[in-house]
């Protein structure tokens, strides 16, 4: 039996299921268990691809209740040690659950192992994120939406809040935090995140100054620990204090930090 259980919410991406479930099927040398939980998709397209899923996968069909609603149902099913959660639209790189599941193994006081990002689509470049930081956590999304957690985790956590509409993995990780759990990052690109149209990516960041106000409203006791999570940082002080200038209020439009992140991140797979 595997020890992975690999949940995909979906909704009306059925153009793009197929891929994100074979990305996991072909995870070597032990593909997880994979799990789609169907958010209420209407399109016909979608409707097709769900039900030419391969035998080994489990459908959740479920009423439309949101992306985070979706994978605690999916994560309901799931009786392994470890659970995953890949978007219905992006790719898990290959060799990803051999690597997260060894970093694991490597630090077992930590909840989840996650590492950088590979964009594709409409455009491409990788983002590379810093070693987990606490600290940083508190102002700026270091993780991204996909990671190898323990199952304890999503005891502890209760699993996704269904009150956050965006950001709903940032807030798994903070709500991780304040339940005592870490994280470790692996060097290594584990998570293909896929760029078109209205992605969450570009949606999200217009609304970025509304989560972090409903974020710390639910986790005052983080926010207000700032000098001890300090401690955990790699950060000198002028650097925690330019870091949460900028990450906190974000004072850049959402276009033009878009714009320039494209422009970098773009470079950065050259």
């Amino acid at each position: 039996m595997p020890d992975t259980t690999a949940v995909v919410p979906c909704f009306d991406y059925g153009r793009y299921l197929a891929e994100a479930v074979a990305s996991l099927l072909a995870q070597d040398p032990d593909p997880p268990r994979v799990v789609v939980a169907d958010d209420g998709s209407t399109e016909p397209e979608t409707l097709a691809a769900l039900d030419a899923l391969p035998d080994e996968v489990e459908l959740l069909r479920l009423p439309n209740g949101g992306v985070a609603r979706a994978r605690n149902a999916g994560a309901a099913r799931a009786d392994t040690p470890f659970v995953l959660f890949l978007d219905a639209d992006d790719r898990l790189a290959p060799d990803a659950l051999r690597v997260l599941g060894r970093a694991l193994e490597s630090h077992p006081d930590a909840g989840f192992a996650y590492g950088d990002q590979r964009f594709f689509g409409d455009w491409e470049g990788e983002m590379r994120f810093p070693p987990y930081d606490p600290l940083r956590l508190l102002d700026r999304h270091l993780i991204g939406p996909t990671a190898l957690m323990r199952r304890e985790l999503l005891d502890d956590t209760g699993g996704y809040d269904p009150a956050f509409a965006l950001y709903e993995d940032w807030e798994m990780w903070l709500a991780a935090l304040a339940a005592g759990w870490s994280g470790v990052h692996v060097a290594r690109i584990t998570h293909e995140y896929r760029q078109h149209g209205t992605s969450k990516l570009s949606t999200d960041r217009r609304l970025y100054r509304d989560f972090r106000r409903q974020a710390m409203t639910k986790h005052p006791a983080l926010y207000a620990n700032r000098r001890g999570l300090a401690a955990q940082s790699d950060m000198a002080a002028a650097q925690r204090l330019l870091y949460r200038w900028f990450w906190g209020p974000r004072p850049l439009p959402a276009a033009v930090e878009s714009w320039a992140a494209r422009v970098l991140l773009s470079g950065s797979s050259g």
